[in-house]
């Protein structure tokens, strides 16, 4: 019962954000001195990344690409609840969607934090809304026994999913810590 719950609830939180930082973007593509309602500082700035090149990655923001994804979870965890099943090539694709998503939440980050220097609110729940479901769906995929005979990895992934994804964002806090040292210094 937790399994389709999460996939619910991390799909949520991922297309509220997304939708949230493309009503932004619309707003300031009608009035671009306008400040976004998640420009915090020169370090938070939803308005410094949603105008970079990076935002606009396969030629429109970035952010329909998560109104249209993170559907996808909050779908197969209220059919899961409705009892449905799924064929072992369902999960692998799911997860080959999941792994892309981590990949561009990784390269996403890499770009705010080293090449943008400015970090997105919006981004950042998107990116707590993948994070977790990647280490689930991960976990669940290979416990299930649907990519190969790795399930005792896959329920030691499933069951600690949390602490691998918690594990995660403490790297990206890090670094984020160590590439902005020199801002949050002036905080004190």
């Amino acid at each position: 019962m937790l399994f389709p719950i999460a996939l619910i609830s991390m799909g949520v939180m991922g297309w509220i954000a997304s939708f949230g930082l493309t009503l932004e973007r619309l707003r300031v593509a009608e009035n671009p001195e306008l400040s976004t309602s998640c420009d915090i500082s020169p370090l938070i700035s939803c308005k410094s990344v949603m105008l970079s090149e990076q935002a606009a990655l396969l030629g429109f923001p970035n952010p329909l690409i998560g109104i249209a994804a993170f559907f996808a979870p909050i779908l197969v965890g209220m059919a899961i609840l409705a009892g449905a099943t799924f064929a072992p090539w369902f999960w692998r694709l799911f997860l080959v969607g999941h792994v892309f998503a981590m990949g561009f939440v990784i390269w996403l980050f890499t770009q705010s934090v080293y090449d943008i220097g400015a970090l997105c609110i919006y981004c950042m729940v998107s990116w707590a809304a993948t994070i977790p479901l990647f280490w689930m769906l991960l976990g669940k995929t290979m416990q299930d026994g649907h990519l190969g005979p790795n399930i005792k990895l896959g329920r030691f992934i499933y069951s600690w999913a949390w602490v691998l994804a918690l594990l995660s964002v403490m790297v990206m806090v890090v670094l984020i810590l160590i590439q902005f040292w020199d801002y949050w210094i002036t905080l004190v």
